[in-house]
């Protein structure tokens, strides 16, 4: 009895019906002021709002159950559902293209084989949730840990600034989401019971069909999200022997410190922005020595150090504290010269 309790409730939940399409909008409104503002608890706001679980639950039933009409119904909700998101977020990213990217923003063009393991989980949590009318608040972590309206937006968003390779990485990361939980929701509905005799399982082809589908679409993801943890651990591996490589650098300077460094590619290069302020000036040279200290880079591009030098004085009561040569420092760092810093 229970069982067809949930079946109903859950058919009933993936209908695209009026709350449906308010409440969806309203979440990426919501989630694309929220990312365009770099705030966390906006984007987590527009999760609650959200109501895209419905139908991908919708179709982890229909997959399990074998039941044609309910797949359909569910599937267009969905697809109708993500239109809904992706047209209010191209309004919005359409008005506020001058807005910089955030790291709310940036944190969602980078998909990996962790964020792959959230959405498995928490489709799991959310299939078990439906199921058991005890565990109510379990959607709410859910919402939060699956995050489909925010990569959804934040893909769009990046869409209409015309920057397509963060466009993709987003776009991955909601296709990604939406998988996994399909994925996880029908194996939990098929361990509670809730699909019918194999003998009508099997008998239907076109079921089977689309469940062969669905592990072979999470194969794929698995095999191109793992690569691509591989190649960001690879990275953030990089940037931090690079910091390193310049703190040892510039403590060769006296009274010199780097206050901020940032690691990008742009024009075909590594570019290696740093700003350090120091009571001394650095020549070109200087800047060519540091450069050739930093660690080869995980890509076959050249690496460019640019610096941008802060002039800084340190006194004390006896007068300024590093008012010393660099020629007396070390024998590499001699022959000062004026350079406009970059």
């Amino acid at each position: 009895m229970e069982i067809q309790v949930a079946r109903t409730e859950i058919a009933r939940n993936a209908q695209f019906d009026k709350a449906f399409i308010i409440m969806n909008a309203l979440a990426a409104i919501i989630a694309s002021y929220a990312l365009l503002a770099d705030s966390s608890s906006g984007v987590i706001g527009a999760m609650l709002v959200a109501m895209l679980l419905s139908p991908i639950a919708g179709v982890s039933l229909a997959l399990v159950d074998g039941d044609s009409l309910l797949f359909r119904q569910s599937l267009l909700s969905l697809g109708g559902g993500i239109g809904i998101v992706v047209l209010c977020a191209l309004v919005v990213g359409l008005i506020h293209t001058e807005i910089p990217a955030g790291k709310e923003l940036l944190g969602r063009t980078h998909p990996n084989y962790l964020d792959l393991m959230i959405a498995l989980a928490g489709g799991a949590v959310g299939a078990y949730a439906v199921i058991s009318p005890r565990i109510v608040n379990a959607v709410v972590g859910v919402a939060i840990a699956t995050a489909l309206v925010p990569p959804l937006c934040t893909g769009t968003i990046f869409a209409a600034r015309g920057e397509w390779d963060n466009a993709g990485g987003a776009y991955l990361l909601a296709f990604a989401n939406i998988v996994a939980i399909q994925f996880s929701s029908s194996i939990v509905l098929w361990l509670a019971g809730f699909h019918q005799s194999l003998d009508r399982f099997y008998r239907n082809k076109k079921v089977v069909w689309l469940n062969a589908v669905s592990f072979l679409l999470i194969g794929l993801l698995f095999t191109a999200l793992g690569a691509n943890t591989k190649m960001v651990i690879t990275q953030i591996l990089y940037e931090t022997n690079v910091r390193k490589a310049l703190r040892q650098e510039i403590k060769r300077y006296p009274g010199a410190y780097m206050s901020e460094a940032r690691i990008n590619q742009e024009d075909g290069k590594n570019l290696v922005r740093i700003v350090v302020r120091s009571p001394h000036a650095f020549s070109a040279k200087q800047v060519g020595g540091i450069e050739s200290k930093l660690p080869p880079p995980p890509n076959t591009l050249p690496t460019e150090l640019r610096l941008r030098h802060i002039m800084v004085e340190v006194m004390t009561k006896e007068g300024s504290k590093f008012d010393i040569k660099m020629s007396e420092v070390a024998p590499e760092i001699q022959e000062i010269e004026s350079a406009e810093p970059p």
